[in-house]
């Protein structure tokens, strides 16, 4: 397209490393949040959990102070599966969040665009748009174990396309407005979520009767394991059309809501596993590396050996199996063992203790936080619909394939919310 284009260094007011700082209080150091790299993915969808405290030099910090419309740019960390240059849009919500002063860490860098020259919220899109493309690995270099990102070469070299600034401002605003209800549908998860823990501890744990029932897990659900069938082997890997689970896909779940896999496996490979396919509604724990990692899985689904896999048996659901565990994971780990690293086996599983309680409880308990749960699911799949939407307008809105105006931002914002 026609549009005016600038080197990404001549937009910017301001760019610099961040800094690690110190993990303890001393004389002259003062406490930041402090976003790494490996914190982008959680951020970006409101989880500020993993940002660390640190404490930071107080004569140098303020100029690493991060404002709203900063971009954060990681330029270490990548590995041969991903590269480095993943970026991270700060915005005035998410400072707000923090209860301190936030800067970045010393393996990234944050870009203060120049708001009379590019709309920022654009630039970020831009880099994403160039993430996604696969355009970062070029400015890689890996001469330890540590892959780094050439930054001022990447700065230097790279043309930003610059449509006029309402409709950088229009495509921003689109993308924008999809990750902010990705967001919110995320944040409104963590409080469903929340509040089905809450009432499970507070009528099976600290309101649990006397004269209820104490059972092994193993009475309660048929507890399975899965296999992984040989990857050398085509014929049941190759066009496969079952889902086959391994902890990885739950390790990346921002809910206990299990989707999709990555991987597939085909009738043959099926025929390998035990286990078989395992129906919907199953619950899934992760059994070693690490053990606790927890969903319902809302698919027919195949395992690997990494996992218990609960079945209920129709004394309890899924739902306060997935919520006991998640409550009894001390217990659980108590009971794994491992010279290499720890395992929960079947056989120690099953025994764990619960407390069941009498079968109208349960049934109450069960018609208050199922309507949540279906609440969770649905606004997961909600979210992974819009974060397909916004990846394919991606490409064809910073291309110049599809044209907005500040008007078609409005209009889709107000159909979208």
């Amino acid at each position: 397209m026609g549009d005016e284009r600038a080197l990404l260094r001549d937009l910017l007011i301001t760019t610099k490393d961040g800094d690690w700082g110190k993990d303890v209080p001393d004389e002259g150091l003062v406490p930041y949040r402090v976003i790494r790299g490996a914190d982008f993915p959680e951020v970006r969808v409101g989880d500020i959990s993993t940002i660390p405290l640190r404490y930071l030099d107080a004569t140098t910090v303020e100029r690493r102070t991060l404002q709203p419309d900063d971009i954060l740019i990681e330029t270490a960390g990548g590995n041969r599966d991903r590269s480095t240059g993943r970026t991270l849009l700060i915005t005035k919500r998410l400072l707000d969040s923090l209860d301190y002063l936030a800067t970045c860490a010393s393996f990234s860098r944050f870009l203060r665009v120049d708001p009379t020259k590019a709309d920022p919220n654009y630039v970020f899109w831009y880099l994403q748009f160039l993430y996604e493309k696969g355009e970062m690995w070029e400015h890689q270099v890996q001469h330890t174990g540590v892959a780094r990102f050439q930054y001022t070469k990447f700065a230097e070299s790279v043309h930003i396309a610059l449509p006029s600034l309402p409709e950088q401002r229009a495509i921003a605003a689109i993308l924008g407005t999809l990750d902010d209800k990705i967001e919110l549908n995320r944040r409104m998860n963590r409080t469903l979520e929340g509040m089905a823990q809450a009432l499970f501890k507070q009528w099976f744990v600290d309101g649990a009767e006397a004269g209820w029932e104490e059972k092994p897990v193993g009475e309660l659900a048929t507890i399975v394991g899965g296999t992984t069938p040989s990857t050398k082997e085509p014929a049941f890997w190759e066009d496969g059309t079952y889902h086959w689970a391994t902890p990885k896909d739950l390790s990346a779940l921002q809910t206990p809501v299990l989707l999709d896999t990555e991987r597939k496996i085909t009738e043959a490979g099926l025929a390998q596993i035990g286990s078989g396919l395992l129906p919907a509604g199953t619950v899934l724990l992760s059994s070693r590396a690490p053990i606790g990692y927890l969903a319902i899985a809302e698919i027919p689904v195949a395992i690997n050996q990494g996992f218990i896999a609960m079945l209920p048996t129709g004394r309890v659901s899924n739902l306060f199996l997935l919520l006991w565990a998640e409550y009894a994971h001390a217990e659980i780990v108590s009971r794994a063992n491992g010279s290499t690293f720890l395992e929960i086996s079947k056989s120690n599983f099953r025994p764990i203790p619960v407390i069941v309680p009498d079968e109208a409880t349960s049934q109450k308990f069960d018609n208050i936080v199922q309507p949540l749960y279906r609440r969770i699911v649905e606004n997961e799949k909600q979210s992974r619909t819009l974060a397909a939407l916004r990846d394919a307008l991606l490409p064809k809105l910073i291309s110049g394939e599809v044209r907005v105006a500040a008007h078609d931002a409005e209009k889709f914002g107000e159909a979208l919310l």
